[in-house]
């Protein structure tokens, strides 16, 4: 009976593992998967249209969200009890569509390793707008982690050949909006009444960003509809590549919820970080971006100082 009940524990923990590995591998694949393919539509295939792209995303996160949460109960449905808690999260959904919008722009103008090795300074970002709105400190040594992050980034774009200025202020842009949503939501969700999963979240904040981002597309992307429609006479693919495309953008928060769930807050923040060097290097494998030298290395400092900014906050928990 012991000898049976030890090999079931086994074949248990086996199997979570195997879990775990292939909800990891699909969030990396989903995660790499769609920067390269919001690449190649907007820069690559010709579709330049990003807001009306992170539209489509943003409307498939709330359909696919709401069947996930409200129909299958993965996660189990966190609803708002109050117009304040509403408010918060329509913020929210205004500084998460700054975010992706800025972020789809900046890839019509830079490769995905550029765009990557930039997003690297999350980080900085985060530790000086939490400073700024909530005048939490870090470690010394939690900031001198952050150094490389910066010199990195700063040394990788002095090096990079596709340097583009609208399209890296775009990025910066979007690494920040990105920062800045992670230290506001920490704020007006942090109480244990007020705090949602990510999926739940997810589920609130997509459709405010469609309503945000509806009447931008239509005023600044003129015709995109009928641009789009137009295309697809040409050429049906690209209704192909949108449906894709959006119901990756879905599937991008659904295995990160579960990652987090199946693994740790510092191991999803390690994989993260490897995530972006995957990206790097797949994307630079499939575009064929010229890449330098110093480019290489400033990508490189950048990576081990995102390791040190994760061993720092390691140590002060």
């Amino acid at each position: 009976m012991a000898m049976a009940a030890a090999m079931a524990m086994a074949a248990a923990a086996a199997l979570s593992r195997a879990t775990t590995m292939v909800i990891v591998a699909a969030w990396y694949a989903s995660n790499v998967g769609i920067l390269l393919l919001n690449k190649y539509l907007l820069s690559n295939y010709g579709f330049r249209y990003p807001i009306f792209l992170t539209l489509c995303h943003m409307a498939a996160c709330s359909i696919l969200s709401y069947a996930s949460v409200a129909w299958v109960g993965i996660p189990p449905l966190q609803r708002l009890r109050t117009r304040a808690r509403a408010a918060r999260i329509a913020a929210l959904g205004l500084v998460f569509c700054v975010s992706v919008v800025g972020g789809n722009v900046s890839l019509r103008y830079i490769p995905v390793s550029f765009n990557q090795a930039v997003g690297a300074t999350t980080p900085f970002f985060t530790a000086v707008l939490s400073y700024i709105f909530t005048r939490r400190r870090e470690t010394w040594y939690t900031y001198a982690a952050l150094v490389p992050v910066v010199a990195g980034v700063v040394i990788a774009s002095w090096g990079e050949p596709s340097f583009h200025f609208f399209g890296f202020v775009m990025c910066v842009a979007a690494t920040s909006a990105r920062a800045l949503k992670t230290v506001l939501q920490e704020i007006i969700l942090s109480s244990e009444r007020e705090k949602l999963d990510s999926m739940n979240l997810l589920l609130y904040m997509a459709p405010v960003a469609v309503i945000l981002l509806l009447p931008a597309s239509t005023i600044i992307e003129e015709n995109v509809v009928s641009i789009t429609i137009a295309l697809a006479r040409e050429d049906f693919k690209i209704i192909w590549y949108l449906l894709f495309n959006s119901c990756l953008a879905f599937i991008v928060n659904l295995t990160n919820f579960l990652v987090t769930k199946h693994t740790s807050a510092l191991t999803v923040q390690v994989l993260g970080n490897a995530k972006g060097a995957v990206a790097v290097v797949v994307s630079i494998l499939i575009f064929r971006n010229p890449v330098s030298a110093t480019g290489i290395l400033g990508y490189t400092l950048a990576v081990i100082g995102i390791f040190l900014y994760s061993k720092a906050k390691k140590r002060k928990d």
